[in-house]
C-alpha cells in the first residue's frame, strides 16, 4: 500500500493567518512523518508528503488523484488530501482534515502495537478536537 499526504505549503508555514489551520496542517505532516518512519511495521510500501503552493499543476507527487470542487463557477483543486492506493490499484482519497488525522492516528496506534518505542504524536488542541480517542 502507498500513501500520499498533500498539504498547502502556505497553511503549513502559517502564511494564511489562520493559526488553527496551521496547527492542524502541521499535525497532519508530523503524523505522516511518524508513519513513514515506521511504515514497514504495518506493511506500507511508501508514504509521500507533498507541500503544494497555489498554481502547482495538480501537485500529486506519487499518486495521481486530486479532489476538485466548484467554487465561484470555477474548478478548484483541493490543496489538502490523503491518497491511499492498495496493491490492486484501488484508490481512497480523504479530503477532510478530520478524516486525514483519523487515518494517520489509527496508523500510529497500529504501529504502537508492533514496537516498544513511544511513537505517539503530541497533537495540538485543534487536532484533538477533530480526532476522537487519540
Amino acid at each position: 500500500m502507498r500513501m500520499e499526504l498533500r498539504v498547502c505549503k502556505h497553511c503549513y508555514e502559517g502564511e494564511h493567518g489562520n493559526p488553527e489551520k496551521t496547527a492542524v496542517t502541521r499535525d497532519m505532516v508530523t503524523c505522516a512523518e511518524r508513519v513513514r518512519e515506521y511504515k514497514d511495521l504495518i506493511g506500507l510500501d511508501s508514504i509521500y508528503i507533498t507541500r503544494v503552493s497555489e498554481g502547482d499543476g495538480g501537485g500529486a507527487e506519487a499518486l495521481p488523484a486530486i479532489v476538485a470542487s466548484i467554487e465561484n463557477n470555477q474548478i478548484a483543486l483541493a490543496d489538502t488530501q490523503l491518497v491511499m492506493e492498495d496493491d490492486d490499484g484501488n484508490m481512497l482519497v480523504y479530503p477532510e482534515p478530520k478524516d486525514i488525522l483519523e487515518v494517520l492516528t489509527r496508523n500510529i496506534e497500529q504501529i504502537n502495537t508492533h514496537t516498544r518505542q513511544d511513537v505517539a504524536v503530541d497533537l495540538s488542541e485543534e487536532s484533538l478536537g477533530l480526532v476522537d480517542g487519540y
